[in-house]
């Protein structure tokens, strides 16, 4: 039995408790119906997730306004009419210690307009090579209708029983262009400085914070680094993490990457154990100037590793995202000492618009008939 490690030791979010050190990083799970409802489907995957003892499951990106959809087959939480469905997800995981969050996000100018049934917005018109989009520069009032679509998603989360929220504020989406001086242009009181880069993200936490209450958990995942000659660094993600704590964040999930760097979160193909997570040393240098729980991810596939980078104090949660999509029992193994490392190999196969599942776990069943 390995219950005895760091890895199944509690940790609090705000207020809330979370049972292990294990957190399910949010996936979009192409899944959902063509509106944006709850399926079956998902119901299922995120009941399964808390089966299997994931102590902290994040949704996949739910959009705050159908203007910022990303893909098809995406969770919607623009309406209040998206409560029930989603209510259906927390009633599931409930019955399980785990804990879940559901993570807002708007995809901005990563995204085409036979998606979004628009020009993709975006803090300005920087155009966007792999989407092939030219987006729309945001005026003052469409800034301001999106901050408040924020905060009243945030309020559908937690009328559906969510146990707190995560703000996508990474990869290129919305809130991570607004951060990036590469994406950000602007020359008024939403670009220029990193103060003013960050106004957007900063009014929304204080607008859920006064909504909701400071109990209710809040938690940020952010770019460490937008891989872009011109775009977000660690020295400034290190300043931007601070700013965040100050106005009340709770946990802070250190990524990187969007998707015109070529180079997002999801790095394919397996690396030696030396080289597992590789966004933790970023992690570990923003989590030297914070006191909220910092989350380590990148490609951490070994037990070993895993309680390494929390005892080493590295980080404080192990997030991970495609072995969960392989097996959903993952924690409950390790904790049995079952096995001692994730099967995934990173071969990216997992995303399709099916519905994410394990392609080499597919494979197999298909041999073995």
């Amino acid at each position: 039995m390995k219950t005895s490690s760091i890895l199944f030791s509690p940790i609090k979010i705000g207020t809330v408790e979370i049972p292990n050190r294990f957190a399910r990083a949010a996936t979009h799970d192409f899944m959902a119906s063509r509106n944006g409802a709850v399926t079956e489907r998902q119901v299922s995957l995120f009941k399964n997730l808390a089966k299997g003892e994931v102590g902290l499951i994040i949704t996949g990106h739910a959009y705050v306004n159908p203007a910022g959809i990303a893909s098809p087959y995406q969770t919607g939480v623009y309406s209040d009419h998206c409560i029930e469905g989603l209510s259906q997800i927390t009633e599931s995981v409930h019955k399980y210690p785990s804990r879940i969050f559901l993570q807002l996000s708007h995809a901005g100018r990563q995204t085409k307009p036979k998606i979004c049934g628009c020009t993709p917005l975006a803090p300005s018109s920087v155009y966007e090579p792999t989407f092939e989009v030219k987006p729309k520069e945001m005026s003052h009032e469409e800034i301001r209708s999106v901050i408040d679509d924020f905060i009243q998603s945030s309020r559908r989360a937690k009328e559906a029983g969510f146990d707190g929220v995560e703000l996508h504020v990474a990869h290129g989406y919305l809130l991570s262009s607004f951060i990036s001086p590469y994406t950000n242009r602007r020359k008024d009181e939403w670009g220029g400085t990193l103060t003013n880069r960050l106004r957007i993200v900063v009014e929304i936490i204080q607008g859920i914070k006064e909504l909701l209450g400071k109990e209710f958990p809040l938690i940020v995942k952010l770019n460490s680094s937008d891989f872009l000659p011109e775009g977000l660094n660690i020295d400034e993600s290190i300043e931007i993490a601070k700013i965040l704590e100050s106005e009340g964040a709770d946990g802070l999930e250190v990524s990187g990457g969007m998707a015109e760097a070529g180079r997002g979160s999801v790095w394919k193909g397996l690396r030696p154990e030396e080289e597992e997570g590789y966004f933790v040393d970023s992690a570990f240098k923003i989590k030297a100037e914070l006191s909220i729980p910092v989350f380590g991810l990148g490609g951490i596939r070994s037990f070993s590793v895993m309680e390494k980078i929390i005892e080493e104090g590295k980080a404080d949660l192990i997030s991970m995202s495609r072995p969960f999509i392989r097996e959903p029992f993952l924690i409950r193994k390790f904790r049995t000492g079952e096995i001692k490392k994730s099967e995934c190999i990173s071969c990216n196969k997992c995303f399709n618009l099916r519905g994410i599942a394990c392609a080499e776990l597919n494979k197999e069943k298909k041999t073995q008939f």
